[in-house]
């Protein structure tokens, strides 16, 4: 069994760049051998900095590069194209999510991972995201009771390092599927589901403040759960100043707990012992959230470890978004799963 994983990054945008300290920090399992990206200064200066190889094609790297994994960092209109690719060739892979645009072509996706039997993850980082998980222990300890409802609130005034290209992928609705719901508002839904079960039902309404963005830069959703209990779910990246407001409250029958608002947002208890907030760890926030993710991947390949969440459990957001955008149609409540 290989002691180290060989990996090609493919797509050198911004969030490579979370990927790699990731690993750098955390996963010395992981070798970066081969970087790929259309811009070959991108593709170049990750090489450098990984004693790597530099392609401008998955296709060239596929042919003449060294690794056994892939980590697909795409816009969301290549991620089938590209993750059969790499399935075909034999390689394992990390998907950056969503998924896909829709849920056919989500469907050939697992259908082509599970005829090679090569390792198939979804780069979820919100999974591993140290706030959040220390959350999910403290629910489950009891602390602050029975959930009663919460609130995932993705409140993130415009930031250009997102949209940082020519003709920024991320403002084209036929490259995204859709807004912030589809591609960022993932990292919200997905603590809810690990606090408070799977989403049942969505109604929500959608708009476009921002207006050199395609898909919707608003969101306004109620999700409700199978256990019968909901949560909202809001979304806004507007060129705006937000005032604070926590990103993440869970309300329970003997207290509350809140992430405040930023990447590095502190995990905070609130009960009848600690009236002003406790907090409840040394914040960490999102960027630590990465290095878990890589190390799962790596486990998941080197020692056949399940991962902390299937493909087909990844899903869930992709789901849950279309479904919001279903809402914001028939203005009904929409179901999630079916």
């Amino acid at each position: 069994m290989a002691e180290r994983l060989k990996l090609a990054f493919v797509g050198c945008g911004a969030i490579a760049r979370y990927h790699l300290d990731g690993i750098n920090e955390h996963v010395p399992r992981i070798q970066v051998t081969a970087t790929v990206d259309v811009d070959a200064e991108k593709a170049q200066a990750y090489a450098t900095e990984t004693d790597g190889t530099a392609f401008t094609s998955l296709e060239e790297a596929l042919e003449k590069g060294e690794f056994d994994a892939v980590d697909l960092m795409l816009p969301h209109d290549l991620h089938e194209q590209a993750a059969i690719q790499c399935f075909e060739a034999g390689k394992h892979v990390l998907l950056e999510k969503p998924m896909s645009l829709d849920l056919d072509s989500c469907d050939r996706i697992l259908a082509a991972a599970r005829s090679t039997g090569t390792v198939f993850m979804m780069a979820e980082n919100a999974q591993y995201w140290p706030e959040i998980v220390k959350a999910a222990e403290v629910i489950e300890s009891g602390a602050i009771g029975d959930i009663i409802t919460a609130r995932a609130a993705f409140t993130y005034e415009f930031d250009p390092v997102w949209f940082k290209e020519d003709e920024p992928w991320r403002y084209d609705k036929s490259r995204t599927g859709g807004g912030i719901t589809i591609d960022g508002g993932s990292h919200w839904i997905r603590p809810l589901r690990m606090w408070m079960g799977e989403i049942e039902e969505v109604i929500g309404t959608i708009g476009y403040p921002l207006q050199q963005m395609e898909g919707e830069s608003l969101t306004r959703a109620l999700l409700r759960f199978q256990s019968g209990k909901t949560a909202t779910f809001d979304a806004m990246m507007i060129d705006t100043v937000f005032a604070p407001d926590p990103w993440w409250r869970v309300t329970g029958t003997k207290g509350e707990l809140t992430i405040d608002t930023g990447f590095v947002g502190a995990l905070r208890l609130f009960d009848s012992d600690h009236r002003e907030g406790q907090p409840l760890m040394e914040p960490r926030g999102y960027p630590q959230s990465f290095g878990p993710e890589l190390a799962d991947f790596a486990a998941a390949v080197l020692d056949g470890k399940k991962p902390e969440a299937g493909a087909e459990h990844s899903l869930g957001e992709l789901r849950t978004a279309l479904a919001i955008y279903r809402s914001a149609e028939s203005g009904v409540w929409e179901k999630v799963w079916t």
